[in-house]
């Protein structure tokens, strides 16, 4: 009786609203949230930033749902707008995510190997704002969906941001594309030593991000990466922006 007496205080001090469709008294509602339930579908052919023009195919790219109406409210109310309650339903479909994914990279590649868990880097500015880094949660979710699926896997998060760069939010396409060399392999004594050893084992890794806009962030991650002489696999996204057109369409599934 007590415990609910104080929570009954609590939303009169500070209501709380569903950040999908603004229902009062409901921190979530489970619509809001199912399309984030969907299966995992490729997404990086709608980002623009992850073409190659070497031949290469782009990083693959998985998403369960595009980022749009109320998951679009949700992912911005729990990671700009304090919403730390987010954290659990949204880990929980990170963590889905990461089973899922297990079972395709180790289709992929046989037997699954160990997989470094990478959370893009967060500006230094933004971490002081949100008094958190609401990627790394997910990047520890998805670890803990591979290592359930049977995956050698745990996070390390060997990127940093090179120099003050701004939060994307807001940003068009070209001053996104400008971010393509403001990552680099972590230099501190402890995440610096975990990159180098990253590095030297050649651990594959799995990059881990909030939202697929441009592609501008998670091609920066990956050259990063890829240029000290890790191989990344592919990356993990809650939300993809659609594609302007339908012309281009994604793989289906996760394969």
């Amino acid at each position: 009786m007590l415990l609910r007496a104080l929570d009954d205080v609590a939303r009169v001090a500070l209501p709380v609203a569903c950040p999908g469709c603004d229902r009062p008294d409901v921190r979530w509602c489970p619509d809001c949230l199912a399309p984030l339930g969907a299966p995992l579908r490729r997404r990086e052919l709608a980002a623009p930033r992850l073409d190659r023009l070497d031949g290469v195919p782009p990083l693959p790219v998985w998403a369960p749902a595009h980022y749009v109406g109320p998951v679009r409210g949700v992912v911005v109310a729990w990671k700009d707008r304090g919403r730390a309650d987010l954290d659990r339903p949204l880990g929980s479909v990170a963590r889905r995510a990461g089973a899922a994914l297990g079972q395709v990279l180790g289709t992929r590649s046989g037997p699954p190997g160990p997989v470094l868990v990478v959370p893009a880097p967060t500006s230094a500015a933004a971490r002081r704002t949100r008094g958190r880094d609401p990627v790394s949660v997910l990047a520890r979710a998805v670890a803990a969906g591979l290592v359930a699926s049977g995956t050698a896997a745990r996070t390390a998060p060997l990127l940093v941001q090179r120099g003050p760069v701004r939060d994307q939010v807001g940003l068009g396409s070209r001053a996104r594309g400008a971010r393509l060399g403001a990552v680099r392999l972590a230099a501190g004594p402890v995440t610096g030593r975990r990159a180098r050893a990253a590095v030297q084992d050649g651990i594959p890794c799995l990059l881990v991000d909030d939202v697929l806009t441009t592609g501008a962030t998670l091609a920066a991650c990956a050259a990063a990466l890829v240029g000290a002489g890790t191989p990344v696999l592919g990356a993990f996204v809650l939300a993809a922006t659609p594609a302007p057109s339908t012309r281009r369409r994604a793989p289906e599934g996760t394969g």
